[in-house]
């Protein structure tokens, strides 16, 4: 039996309906963006600061980045960590917690920032480990709930910091933060980071409405309150 091809009117309905449905998808999808990255810059306003003027807090949390093969921090990740010393030295801090990747043994993100900051002159005692900041929501999540931060001030680069204040904000941290630019000099690669923040904020939303727990929650830990009562 032989079939029969739409007919042309047919056809123009499937493709009407078609090009209607893709743009209703389209205007979903922008204003789910656009309101996820409006609640983040909300949550984070009056909250950011420079290194100079940002008020003390007991912890900063310095969130984790790419290791290279050798080991060593990247560019991004070594300019975090360096705002972290720049914040311990001038007593804006007590204690620097870095939390990160390590889901692999042979790729350590918070072995690494810690190697970085004692070989810069930071008291090993003074640094603390998260092993399981997976994500900028986990590493907030696990710094109230199994670090028992209260307050701190967010370390990452400038494009990345509004996010990574407001999840703390929301997830029980009374944070601050602090934003390095001076790695915009790697153009394309912060344009790229500036971008995905777009999706990245939609994700953040999210988390925080399904309330999920960490990828690894783990007991009570008391390496920061060790930390803070160091001389």
């Amino acid at each position: 039996m032989r079939l029969r091809a739409p007919a042309p009117a047919t056809v123009r309905r499937w493709l009407r309906r078609g090009m209607l449905l893709a743009v209703l998808g389209a205007s979903a999808l922008a204003v789910t963006v656009a309101a996820s990255v409006t609640w983040v810059r909300t949550t984070s306003d009056g909250h950011i600061y420079s290194a100079e003027s940002v008020p003390p807090a007991p912890v900063a949390l310095v969130l984790g980045a790419k290791v290279d093969p050798d080991g060593r921090p990247a560019p991004f990740l070594a300019a975090r960590l360096d705002v972290a010393r720049h914040l311990l030295e001038t007593g804006k801090v007590r204690a620097i917690l870095v939390s990160g990747d390590h889901m692999r043994w042979e790729y350590d993100e918070p072995g690494a920032m810690l190697r970085y900051l004692t070989a810069a002159g930071v008291p090993s005692e003074k640094v603390v480990l998260d092993h399981a900041g997976f994500d900028t929501y986990d590493s907030c999540a696990r710094a109230s709930r199994v670090f028992g931060v209260r307050e701190a001030i967010v370390v990452t680069q400038s494009f990345h910091l509004p996010r990574a204040v407001a999840l703390c904000r929301r997830l029980g941290v009374t944070a601050t933060g602090v934003g390095d630019e001076t790695v915009k000099r790697y153009a394309r690669t912060w344009r790229v980071g500036s971008a995905r923040e777009h999706g990245a904020s939609v994700k953040a939303v999210f988390d925080v409405l399904s309330g999920r727990d960490p990828v690894h929650l783990g007991p009570r830990e008391t390496g920061v309150d060790d930390a803070l009562r160091q001389p």
